[in-house]
């Protein structure tokens, strides 16, 4: 009860001359306020599995340089990033920028799979060369074989196996044009791999853009947004500095993200080039959000007479904080019932790369995430997160992003 009594109020935090106050990890008032909203302390129960005590491992790391434990790591890499915690404390701690930080301070070699992963995820070339095989292996009924022999889980392969589903061969085009009187032009954002295996998003955007009277670039140049490196104590400099070059090269009115995890990571750019990423943040903006503000009067949908429950991912909810949107955008389509799912403010689990680090958690947050859809008895499901959407479609569950319901009821 009175753990804030053994912080140390004579430091000193230091006032940043622009951008967002960081507090140090000090200044956590261990007030507990944070503990019941964590999804591993829903796991586990136990104080080790709380943000404040993370707080405490962090203080070691960055303000007291000391070696940390081996348990303290391990409480510190269970945790999802999912930043519900910034949502509800009184001293306002970023603690996802004071996790990356220690995450960057902590020795974060990758073994051979992991560097294969971050090589996948920031080479495009590699990636659609991977493409033809792996459509290959779903079609050749190797399948359940393959995973019946145990090698996958000895590769530490099943994971990412369950989750994979057909990618799309085709490349977008670069430019694709309103197909109605030109109000504007708009750049969008793919990510990484969203163009191979959630292209009917991108599609679906595309068409609803193009129906709003907005011609849709998809620069070829852009690449992953760097969230899955940054997360993971990697280098994502490379990544941030190619996008922020990329799309400030455009001369269009804005750049529109789908995924709200993408969207989080974009939203938060830090380089040395700092006016480079100011002029790259005043023209992003979520799509669901664009779409709702720039939506003609005379654009009308069919109705549907059915229920949508909506799932908030914790990028959206927590860190873009915009899931309100979404809402509204779909209350554009006539007679359809809108509910959100119960547990909203729940983690799902998917975490980024944490449903295949961490799997055994992801999986125990998704088990309860399925229970509150299946309570929901709605007939479509909607996320604005692709790494959401996918982790959660397992036995007959079935998501779509808001945009592609939309698009359906043009």
């Amino acid at each position: 009860m009175f753990d804030f009594m053994d912080m140390d109020f004579n430091g000193s935090t230091p006032t940043p001359s622009a951008g967002t106050y960081i507090p140090e990890a000090s200044d956590c008032m261990r007030c507990g306020v944070c503990v019941n909203i964590c999804p591993t302390y829903q796991l586990f129960q136990t104080a080790e599995e709380t943000p404040r005590n993370r707080i405490r491992t962090i203080n070691k790391i960055l303000l007291e340089n000391q070696t940390i434990s081996g348990d303290e790591q391990k409480h510190l890499d269970n945790c999802l990033q999912c930043r519900a915690c910034e949502t509800v404390c009184p001293s306002k701690m970023a603690y996802g920028e004071l996790i990356d930080l220690t995450q960057a301070q902590l020795p974060n070699t990758p073994n051979w799979l992991g560097k294969l992963a971050f090589g996948l995820i920031a080479n495009k070339r590699w990636r659609q060369r991977l493409m033809p095989l792996l459509t290959l292996y779903l079609a050749s009924g190797l399948r359940k074989p393959l995973r019946w022999t145990g090698w996958l889980k000895k590769l530490h392969l099943a994971e990412v196996e369950a989750l994979l589903t057909k990618p799309s061969l085709q490349s977008l085009a670069r430019q694709y044009p309103a197909t109605r009187t030109t109000r504007g032009q708009v750049a969008l954002f793919t990510g990484c791999i969203a163009e191979q295996f959630d292209q009917d998003t991108l599609q679906a955007a595309i068409k609803l853009l193009n129906a709003m009277g907005y011609d849709v670039i998809v620069p070829p140049e852009q690449g992953c947004c760097g969230a899955i490196h940054q997360h993971n104590g990697q280098s994502a400099a490379a990544l941030i500095a190619n996008n922020v070059n990329v799309f400030n090269a455009l001369d269009v009115d804005a750049v529109l993200h789908a995924a709200t995890g993408c969207g989080a990571m974009l939203s938060e750019y830090q380089q040395e080039d700092n006016d480079a990423v100011a002029t790259f943040k005043t023209r992003l903006q979520d799509i669901n959000a664009f779409v709702l503000e720039h939506w003609p009067e005379d654009l009308h949908l069919q109705p549907l007479p059915e229920t949508v429950a909506v799932h908030e991912p914790c990028s959206q909810r927590n860190i873009l904080k915009n899931q309100q949107t979404v809402y509204d955008l779909l209350a554009k389509i006539p007679q359809l019932h809108i509910i959100a799912l119960a547990d909203n403010a729940q983690c799902c689990g998917a975490g980024g790369s944490y449903m295949l680090t961490h799997p055994e958690n992801a999986q125990r947050l998704r088990e309860l995430k399925h229970q509150t859809i299946a309570a929901a008895q709605a007939d479509w499901l909607v996320s604005s997160n692709f790494g959401c959407a996918v982790f959660l479609q397992i036995n007959g569950v079935k998501f779509v992003h808001p945009l592609q319901l939309v698009a359906r009821q043009l």
